[in-house]
C-alpha cells in the first residue's frame, strides 16, 4: 500500500462489511481488516488440530516478534511492551502498581473516563491518597498553566486522557508530560481511542506508562489490550498481579520478577487473540500511521462540517486539535432513538452517556451524545450519506 495515499479500494476490499454499511464505530470496536480475522482463525483451527501446547509452539517465533511490531507502533523498544486482555486490563495493572500512601496527590483531567475514575476513587479510599481535578481551558483540553500551578512533589501521578471517549479533542500530551516530571510524578496515559488513528509514540511524548485496546482505532481482536512502559521508570513500579510468567519461583521462599514490561503479563491469554492483535498493528505499519491520521482526520472533518450545517444538529466536539472521534446532539431526539433511526438507514453509530465522562458532560451541561468515528476504509461518498441520514432522524 501507498505510504502517502491509502488505497481505498484495497483496504474496503479487505473490510467487506464497509461495502454494505456506513461503519461509523470505530471508537467502539471497529471491523478488522480480513489479514487480522485470518490470522485468528487459523491458530484456533491449529489448536484444534494439536492442541493449545504444539500450536503455541510452533508460533514461538511469531509471537516473540510481535513485541518488535508493537515497539515500532508504538516508539518504544520491545522489552518496554506487555500484551493484556484489554486497555482496562493494561491500564489497571500499570495503576496499581504505582506507589501510593495517605497524603499522595493523584490529578487527573476533566475527561477522566469512569473506567479509570473508579479504580482510582477506590485506591484513594484504601490509601488515603487524594484525588484532584485539572481545570479544562477555554478549547475544552487540559489547561498545562492550571497543572502547573497544582503540581508540587506530592503529586505521585499525573493520570492523562488522550482522547476522551466523549469527544474528538486530543490533549497536550507532551506539555503534560514534561511539567509533571519536573516535580518526580508519573504519567499514566490511556491511549484507548488513539492508538490506530493517530500517531501515539511512548518517548516522543515523554510519557511513563500507556495503555491501549485493540478492538477500537487499531482494528484488531476484542479481548486484547497492549501496555507500553518506559524502561527508566519500571524500577518505580510495583506490579501485584504476577505469576510464574512474569516472575519466577526461585526456592522454596523466594522469587525473583522480570526486568522489563513482561512483568505486567500473565502466563495465559488467548493466542489467537494476540496474534490478530499483532497482525493488526502490522497492517497499520502497512498503510502507515501518518497516512491513517490524514484520512481519518479528512473524513471527521467532512463529517463535521456536513453535520453543523444541519438545522437542529450540534456538533459537541472541543479542542484545539481534534481527531477521527465526532460526537453531536439532535434537537428534540435522544440519543439512542438517534442511533437507532441511523441504524435503519444502514448507518452504524453509538452513544456515550454522562457517567462514561462525568465530570466533562456535567460542565457542558450535556446527559448524551451521538458518537460517530469514521476510519480511513470510510468513503467520503458514505459520510456525505451519514449526514443525509441524520438530516432525517431529527423528522
Amino acid at each position: 500500500m501507498d505510504a502517502e495515499v491509502v488505497d481505498l479500494r484495497a483496504v474496503r476490499a479487505d473490510t467487506p462489511a464497509a461495502l454494505d454499511r456506513v461503519f461509523l464505530d470505530s471508537a467502539g470496536s471497529s471491523l478488522p481488516p480480513t489479514p487480522v480475522l485470518e490470522a485468528q482463525i487459523a491458530h484456533l483451527r491449529r489448536e484444534a488440530e494439536v492442541g493449545g501446547y504444539l500450536a503455541a509452539g510452533e508460533r514461538n517465533d511469531d509471537l516473540e516478534a510481535g513485541y518488535g511490531v508493537l515497539a515500532e507502533l508504538l516508539g518504544a523498544s520491545p522489552d518496554e511492551i506487555a500484551f493484556s486482555d484489554s486497555a482496562t486490563r493494561s491500564w489497571l495493572s500499570a495503576f496499581d502498581a504505582v506507589p501510593l500512601a495517605d497524603g499522595d496527590r493523584v490529578l487527573i483531567t476533566e475527561v477522566e473516563y469512569a473506567g479509570n475514575a473508579v479504580p482510582l476513587l477506590r485506591r484513594a479510599e484504601e490509601t488515603g491518597a487524594v484525588i484532584e481535578t485539572v481545570p479544562s481551558d477555554a478549547h475544552g483540553q487540559v489547561d498545562v498553566a492550571a497543572l502547573r500551578e497544582l503540581l508540587d512533589e506530592r503529586v505521585k501521578l499525573v493520570s492523562l486522557v488522550h482522547v476522551p471517549t466523549n469527544g474528538g479533542l486530543v490533549n497536550p500530551v507532551a506539555e503534560v508530560a514534561a511539567a509533571a516530571h519536573e516535580v518526580g510524578a508519573l504519567v499514566l496515559l490511556d491511549a484507548c481511542q488513539s492508538i490506530g488513528q493517530l500517531p501515539v509514540r511512548l518517548h516522543d511524548l515523554g510519557v511513563d506508562l500507556l495503555s491501549g485496546t485493540g478492538r477500537k482505532w487499531l482494528r484488531g481482536p476484542r479481548g486484547t489490550g497492549v501496555l507500553a512502559v518506559r524502561r527508566e521508570v519500571l524500577h518505580r513500579l510495583r506490579p501485584r498481579l504476577v505469576d510464574l510468567h512474569s516472575g519466577e519461583w526461585t526456592s522454596p521462599t523466594t522469587y525473583g520478577l522480570r526486568d522489563d514490561a513482561r512483568v505486567f503479563e500473565l502466563w495465559e491469554c488467548s493466542l489467537a487473540a494476540k496474534l490478530g492483535l499483532i497482525e493488526a498493528a502490522r497492517y497499520a505499519l502497512r498503510v502507515g500511521v501518518d497516512t491513517i491520521a490524514a484520512e481519518v482526520g479528512d473524513r471527521a472533518k467532512r463529517l463535521r462540517a456536513g453535520l453543523a450545517a444541519l438545522p437542529g444538529v450540534d456538533v459537541r466536539d472541543l479542542g484545539e486539535q481534534q481527531c477521527g472521534l465526532v460526537t453531536f446532539t439532535v434537537d428534540g431526539v435522544a440519543a439512542a432513538d438517534v442511533k437507532a433511526r441511523l441504524a435503519v438507514e444502514g448507518v452504524t453509530v453509538t452513544t456515550s452517556a454522562v457517567g462514561s465522562t462525568r465530570i466533562d458532560m456535567a460542565r457542558r451541561g450535556l446527559d448524551e451524545v451521538v458518537r460517530a468515528s469514521p476510519h480511513y476504509f470510510v468513503s467520503p461518498e458514505q459520510v456525505d450519506q451519514a449526514v443525509d441520514a441524520v438530516s432525517r432522524s431529527g423528522r
